[in-house]
């Protein structure tokens, strides 16, 4: 099922979209990949949302991607002996390891990786921010802190630290066994929570063991600092804007979101943008116009993807939250200025012979009338290229592994097909024809550019560009001249 836009849409499934119902009417709205968040549920019941994707996708014919997104390491104060305490601003208040009930003077704080890390004038932000803490003294198992900004405290509120780098596993012992399962199960992406550092991502990588492709969830200020390193050992990025406003001022994400989609773009990974985009929309059928700017934005920037968490997890209207996205992003991209924006942003990437062969197929595929590019891609390195490369005319990544189809789901631009396998240039022009032909991309007197690589199987080998004609005998013969 082709969709008439470029930008993807991702779901977050839960309590309010568990069915096959429901879930198939999120796909036909408009969702592209389905993330599983292994912060709620259990094994039971996220294999099953698993079975019911795959069902869909084979009643659809139509590959669709899946996403688990691991919960990562969770600070949290301890418990209160009345259940919360209030903190008034310039009060003093301490964080210790003791387990005893806290009070407003103090409250357990179990991690003592956060202690080694702090140094006085460090802040401590409880509850997403609402309470914020300044750290005035600081030992192994303690900081004695000043209250700045005030409020209720209470029972295992969670807690950021946004100005240290924690000597802290990106991977719990929960996100360990949930990533064997998630990868036994058939995910396609793994979603690593509060990365840090390189050696968080090479971590999971290896975990994984190509069994899934693993993507950044960029959500605290050490990772925006090394974020170089991070897009270069990873296969894709999320801009978690959650957390990430939380331990930065708020008006420091739009640019950060900016420059993390581009440098996204010009490495052609695929980059998510995340978090409360139609918020408003977990109770009410219609969301804000201010919503409807930031999704608009975020597509204007040139993502991938954007994201619904609670509004398709939890939400009264799950399938009209898809609906919408795929309304703002249809219109977005028929916006004359959408086109500008985005080729204006456009870094031409010429260091490689695949480099070269993917921005000359955009340039014959828009100085002539071609009315596709495909490209044979079996890992997938050969369609994300020309993805980059943000193309005004549709982009057919025809694979014969479904792993890899499913994967591009997540890529713009992407209408994957499913080929038989080839090993001659010749049989992919023809694979690549068939596609256009049934997607309704072009008829018998219209031309297509075809992309691969040769020899085939060989990632990142994008070295071969034809213009083909669409005629019948390409289809039925199998033997292009």
């Amino acid at each position: 099922m082709r969709r008439h836009r470029n930008v993807k849409i991702v779901a977050t499934l839960g309590p309010a979209s568990s069915t096959y119902e429901v879930i198939r009417a999120l796909a036909e709205a408009g969702a592209d990949v389905f993330r599983l968040n292994m912060s709620h549920g259990t094994h039971d019941e996220q294999r099953a949302r698993h079975e019911i994707i795959r069902k869909v996708e084979a009643d659809m014919g139509s590959p669709i991607g899946i996403l688990a997104d691991l919960q990562g390491p969770k600070l949290r104060v301890g418990t209160f002996a009345d259940g919360s305490a209030e903190l008034e601003a310039g009060q003093d208040f301490r964080l210790d390891l003791d387990d005893a009930p806290g009070d407003a003077t103090r409250v357990q704080l179990p991690h003592r990786e956060i202690f080694d890390a702090l140094e006085p004038g460090a802040s401590l932000l409880v509850n997403d921010g609402k309470i914020r803490l300044k750290v005035k003294d600081c030992g192994r198992d303690f900081a004695a802190c000043e209250v700045t900004v005030g409020g209720t405290i209470s029972n295992r509120k969670g807690v950021n630290v946004p100005d240290v780098v924690l000597g802290l596993a990106a991977l719990s012992d929960k996100d360990r066994t949930d990533l064997e399962f998630a990868c036994e199960l058939g995910v396609d992406w793994l979603a690593l929570s509060f990365v840090q550092r390189p050696a968080d991502m090479i971590e999971a990588r290896d975990l994984a063991k190509g069994r899934a492709a693993v993507l950044a969830k960029i959500e605290k200020p050490a990772a925006v600092k090394a974020f170089d390193d991070i897009l270069a050992v990873s296969d894709g990025i999320m801009v978690a804007r959650g957390d990430l406003g939380v331990e930065l001022p708020v008006q420091n994400v739009p640019p950060i979101q900016k420059r993390l989609v581009r440098k996204c773009r010009a490495a052609a990974k695929p980059v998510i943008v995340a978090t409360q985009m139609l918020e408003s929309m977990i109770e009410s059928p219609m969301p804000t116009r201010a919503e409807v700017s930031d999704v608009a934005a975020a597509i204007y920037e040139g993502t991938d993807a954007v994201m619904l968490s609670a509004e398709s997890a939890a939400g009264s209207y799950p399938v009209e939250a898809v609906r919408t996205m795929d309304n703002v992003a249809y219109e977005v991209e028929a916006d004359p200025t959408y086109r500008e924006v985005i080729e204006s942003s456009r870094r031409i990437e010429r260091r490689s012979v695949a480099d070269g062969i993917v921005s000359a197929a955009r340039e014959i595929a828009e100085a002539t009338d071609i009315k596709a590019i495909a490209c044979f891609s079996q890992s997938g390195t050969t369609a994300s290229l020309v993805a980059r490369e943000r193309p005004r005319v549709p982009i057919l990544a025809l694979t014969s592994q479904e792993s890899t189809a499913r994967r591009l789901c997540l890529t713009w631009g992407c209408n994957c097909v499913i080929v038989d396998p080839v090993d001659r240039f010749k049989m992919a022009v023809v694979a690549g024809v068939r596609a256009a032909r049934e997607e309704n991309l072009a008829g018998p007197k219209d031309l297509i550019v075809v992309t691969a690589g040769v020899p085939f199987n060989t990632p990142g080998s994008t070295n071969i560009l034809r213009v083909a004609p669409c005629e019948e005998r390409l289809i039925f013969s199998g033997e292009p001249e």
